[in-house]
């Protein structure tokens, strides 16, 4: 299936969400913080990101930005993950790029759909 870069600082989160997408032919890579995110993220070249909002060293939103700010990565789905429900958090996910939101917590298999569905968008990565 698809190479996926999972970015998240909370260890039981970024466990559930690595095994849903392995349970799913999905192979994943976690990283923990946002620095480490996307020097994995540049690294491996995934079709998939799945980023926290509120992470140590670099936040998603950061780090959707470097994505989105690279010709090389620009192309790479973003999905967040967050705990931030206001609209206005909404707006500026998918101000810097993130390609889909999902609100924390969340149905582990909502997540695997979203990605699938994100992972299986006419047009490549990254567009709509």
């Amino acid at each position: 299936m698809a190479q996926v870069v999972v970015v998240e600082d909370d260890g039981d989160i970024a466990t559930l969400v690595a095994h849903k997408l392995r349970s799913d032919g999905h192979d994943v890579v976690v990283e923990h913080d946002g620095q480490a995110g996307l020097a994995a993220v540049r690294q491996l070249r995934p079709s998939l990101v799945v980023l926290d909002w509120m992470m140590p060293r670099m936040s998603g939103l950061e780090v959707c930005q470097a994505i989105r700010d690279d010709p090389e990565l620009a192309g790479t789905r973003v999905l967040m993950l967050t705990a931030k429900a206001q609209e206005a958090d909404l707006e500026r996910a998918f101000a810097v790029g993130a390609d889909e939101f999902l609100l924390k917590p969340f149905s582990p298999r909502e997540l695997v759909l979203r990605a699938n569905a994100l992972l299986a968008r006419v047009g490549g990565p990254g567009t709509a």
